[in-house]
């Protein structure tokens, strides 16, 4: 009997990569062989995204492409979106099954039947429900992997979904992340980026209950001594959660490298307030100041939202001000899109769309310029890069420790190794050249 294939599809965040590729594997274990999203295939598993508009459109045409390539496949839909609006997927043409926060990870259970549904079959909890953990890990290709340590929020910014889409903060436990740790170094994956939807908040709900076991900073000094494990990053974590102690334990750490990526949303108080965020901008000025005191060389990334309800020109000239003089690397930043069930979606002072985006587009000049300031900075200093394994027009890339994107002529030996450099000039396309340090050998 011919093996069954199935392929995915991942919108979103560096999470839904991690959970993708635990599906897969449980895909593989019930004798499903995986192909590229773009080969022929029987089932077409698309892991759906709702921080953004945008991802919600992205949808239809992931379902187009699949039944371009097979008409007759089956198509399932699970992830965040799946979860908030399960009925509008199901809706979709072409789509058979949604599945919801606690049945994306049953799949397989729900693949007996693979003909055709003249309409989406939906199984969604209520997001109340979504109140147990599931341990994932990505291993997409050689050099990193993401390792999902929590899920779930229990902040109520007013502008998120996320809470409605993934339920309670809840966390691994630490014996499980060790596990998982280990596993991928295993398999000779030199990096490992820490994931989850507020990983600061690690801890809560490790064994089922409300409270703390461990705390994130807990979790780093043990991760800190897994054997094999060359370098650990940190993903996104929220300022108030980022705390002093962590902080300086990754600046002396054998295997953590010094990257942030620390949200900030809004650089005026009052806007800040208005998002229900839990914190002011003073705070994060002391994380930036904390991380610059005792790693000079970091790289430190911000999330910053623009157009927010309220948001007055005021208000962003604030906000890009507050950006301006701040010692950051660069910025992400999303243009405002009303979410429904949200308290902003029903907010007064709406910024039209037109604003949004020049403004985006003012945030995203500023943060090519912290960029290519935070590279010259860099310049003639010795660092690691860690190789990658694609080839782009000729060329290999790869990131230094402190998240300086390189490139060098294509070399295949250098896939997936770790490589002292010296960096030199940024060529035009705003990535650094180097020359790699010779070892000085002793007679």
């Amino acid at each position: 009997m011919d093996r069954k294939k199935v392929a995915f599809y991942t919108l979103g965040c560096k999470l839904n990569f991690s959970e993708t590729s635990t599906i897969a594997r449980n895909f593989k274990d019930e004798g499903f062989d995986r192909v590229d999203f773009s080969e022929n295939a029987d089932i077409y598993v698309i892991n759906t995204c709702s921080v953004t508009e945008n991802a919600d459109k992205r949808f239809k045409t992931i379902v187009k492409q699949a039944q371009k390539v097979n008409p007759e496949a089956f198509v399932a839909a699970v992830g965040c979106y799946a979860q908030l609006k399960p009925e509008e997927l199901a809706a979709v043409d072409g789509v058979d099954l949604v599945l919801g926060a606690t049945e994306k990870f049953k799949i397989t259970d729900y693949i007996n039947d693979l003909s055709k549904n003249d309409m989406g079959e939906v199984h969604s909890c209520e997001i109340e429900e979504a109140d147990f953990y599931v341990g994932s890990y990505s291993i997409g290709d050689r050099t990193r992997a993401f390792l999902k340590v929590q899920d779930g929020c229990d902040y109520k910014c007013t502008y998120c979904t996320i809470p409605l889409a993934r339920g309670i903060s809840r966390s691994d436990t630490l014996q499980n992340v060790l596990k998982n740790a280990a596993e991928i170094s295993a398999k000779n994956i030199k990096e490992i980026v820490l994931t989850g939807v507020n990983i600061g908040d690690y801890g809560k709900g490790e064994f089922g209950n409300k409270k703390h076991e461990h705390t994130f900073y807990e979790l780093v000094q043990a991760l800190d001594e897994v054997e094999g494990i060359e370098r650990l990053r940190i993903s996104s974590i929220e300022p108030n959660l980022l705390k002093n102690e962590t902080i300086e334990f990754v600046s002396k750490s054998r295997t953590f490298v010094p990257h942030f990526h620390i949200p900030l949303q809004s650089g005026s108080n009052e806007i800040l307030k208005l998002m229900r965020r839990r914190y002011l901008r003073e705070l994060y000025v002391d994380r930036v100041n904390k991380i610059r005191e005792v790693m000079p060389h970091a790289c430190i990334g911000v999330d910053v939202i623009v157009g927010f309800p309220g948001e007055t020109e005021e208000h962003f000239l604030e906000t890009y001000n507050f950006l301006t003089e701040l010692d950051i690397s660069y910025l992400h930043v999303f243009t405002y899109s009303e979410r429904d069930n949200t308290l902003a979606a029903e907010m007064e002072g709406v910024v039209p769309k037109n604003v949004r985006h020049k403004r985006s587009k003012m945030l995203r000049g500023l943060s090519a310029k912290k960029r290519r300031a935070f590279y010259e900075s860099q310049l003639g200093t010795n660092r690691t890069v860690l190789f990658e394994g694609e080839n782009k027009e000729g060329y290999i890339h790869g990131f230094t420790e402190n998240y300086v994107k390189v490139k060098a002529p294509w070399d295949p030996a250098l896939v997936n190794t770790l490589q002292p450099v010296t960096l030199t000039k940024i060529d035009d396309d705003g990535m650094v050249r180097f020359e790699f340090i010779k070892e000085e050998v002793s007679i």
